[in-house]
């Protein structure tokens, strides 16, 4: 995941050199918004959070019932898919308007995003497939295949930057078909890794058995609820839409920070899940409060400090990563505070990961979806209450504020449920977290300030100086955290 994310950021800042925060670029991210949402509400964890638990309990009975639940999962959603692919194609301009209804102000700006709307869209299809195969191999406890899978997507649309660079090619239409084609490579992928557990066969039923219709019913709750934050930024696309730029500014803010996110909410997420719904069913409450205790220790561990990182250096960062050619010392700054209000709440997406699991694993998906709907309905409304006042930035605002009440409510809950128990050694590590990350936090003020010649936009090498930056903040936290023992191994196994 790490290294997918690293090749993604990569992959943005050529795009940022080549596009900028343009006509094009809007154009190109408000198509990949789409399938590439669906990709995260499908394969980061929330397809996994309805399937994984359905999944284990067929599969622990005998071999051949999970092996019949899943072919008839993989029929039905194929299906649904195919059928949802086809309706996007034909409707693709009403699709288009939904998601930015701004650009219709501009006709060719609409135009353009319909056209690569028409050419992404199949990936839906092909990385939700893929998704569904991650699936299968989480459940084995096989990790590696699924989260890699992803680089390819950025290998792909790296070399297609570049193809059209040296070739001359028109680079919006190359990215597009880049989406598609890396969707094809994905999914032979993981087929090839998954083919040792499962193969996929397609049965047609004219009845859907009892416990897949309990599957698909926990299965809508779970995409919106595991996808709130998916959820949330495309709810912000469709405001941004109507102020020129402003979808590329969220873009490239929300790519710096999704990094975290990835670790923090979806990695740890993901591979505590299969850990828990198999202890939930064997009654042990004790070991599933130890792997809640580790999850959330080691969610704080990871975002904390990134938290801080993100509001106290979002200039440097956006400036070193995506400051070059078409985007100008004025995009670096709009972006930069963009990143900063993102920052507030990196916490917050990456809690909502991991406590909404707490629920899945027990087979409840309904607390998890009204939670995530009053986030989402409260993120709408301070959106659209201020924007007129605030502009764009009170997209990243509302998405922080509305997050941070959503970890509230989940913890209240869950307490109240008595779902949870807050060890007193999770308290305790939580201040030392704290700790190393203030340390952290002055070491990174005073390196900034120690190098911000080297930092300013006009300066060649400012990324290599921001890495350098970054690599020693990063060891005086780890080292501080090694130093008040939280760097044990032994504190994050679950077996």
């Amino acid at each position: 995941t790490l290294l997918s994310r690293i090749l993604g950021y990569l992959r943005d800042i050529l795009i940022a050199i080549f596009l900028g925060a343009t006509m094009y670029a809007d154009a190109f991210f408000v198509a990949f918004r789409l399938p590439n949402t669906f990709r995260r509400l499908f394969a980061e964890g929330t397809f996994n959070s309805a399937f994984i638990p359905s999944f284990t309990k067929e599969n622990s009975l005998s071999k051949t019932r999970g092996i019949n639940f899943a072919n008839e999962v993989f029929t039905l959603i194929s299906l649904a898919l195919l059928f949802l692919v086809l309706l996007a194609e034909i409707f693709t301009p009403f699709l288009v308007y939904l998601i930015a209804p701004g650009f219709f102000q501009n006709i060719d700006k609409f135009d353009l995003a319909v056209d690569l709307t028409r050419i992404t869209f199949p990936f839906l299809f092909l990385v939700s497939l893929s998704s569904f195969f991650s699936g299968i191999l989480n459940s084995y406890n096989r990790f590696a295949a699924a989260a890699a899978a992803p680089i390819i997507l950025n290998i792909v649309l790296i070399t297609s930057l570049l193809i059209s660079f040296y070739k001359d090619l028109n680079f919006t239409t190359n990215l597009a078909i880049g989406v598609t084609f890396s969707g094809i490579l994905q999914l032979i992928f993981l087929m090839y890794f998954t083919k040792r557990y499962y193969s996929p066969k397609f049965t047609i039923k004219y009845k859907i058995e009892k416990k897949v219709k309990f599957f698909l019913k926990k299965l809508l709750p779970s995409i919106f609820s595991s996808g709130v934050t998916q959820i949330n930024i495309l709810v912000g696309t469709i405001i941004a839409s109507f102020q020129s730029g402003a979808v590329s500014y969220l873009y490239y803010a929300e790519r710096v920070y999704q990094i975290n996110l990835a670790l923090a909410g979806i990695a740890v997420g993901t591979v505590s899940l299969p850990a828990l719904s198999k202890i939930i069913k064997s009654k042990n409450f004790l070991k599933v409060f130890d792997i809640q205790n580790k999850s959330i220790q080691l969610s704080l561990l990871l975002s904390i400090p990134a938290s801080l990182g993100l509001i106290l250096a979002s200039e440097e960062i956006v400036n070193g990563l995506f400051g070059y050619g078409s985007f100008t010392s004025e995009d670096v700054r709009i972006t930069s505070h963009a990143l900063k209000f993102f920052g507030y709440g990196v916490v917050a997406f990456a809690l909502i990961k991991i406590l909404s699991n707490f629920f899945f694993a027990r087979d409840n998906t309904k607390i998890p979806f009204y939670i995530s709907a009053l986030i989402v309905f409260l993120n709408i409304f301070i959106s659209l209450s201020l924007f007129n006042q605030v502009g764009f930035l009170i997209i990243p605002i509302a998405t922080s504020v509305s997050s941070w009440i959503g970890v509230v409510t989940f913890l209240y809950i869950l307490v109240r449920k008595k779902f949870i128990n807050f060890e007193k050694e999770l308290i305790n590590n939580i201040l030392k977290i704290l700790i190393s990350s203030i340390i952290m936090s002055f070491t990174l003020i005073f390196s900034l300030e120690k190098f911000s010649s080297y930092l300013d936009y006009e300066y060649i090498y400012k990324s290599i100086y921001l890495l350098i930056i970054i690599g020693f903040v990063g060891i005086i936290y780890l080292l501080s955290c090694y130093l008040l023992g939280l760097l044990k191994i032994k504190s994050y196994k679950t077996n």
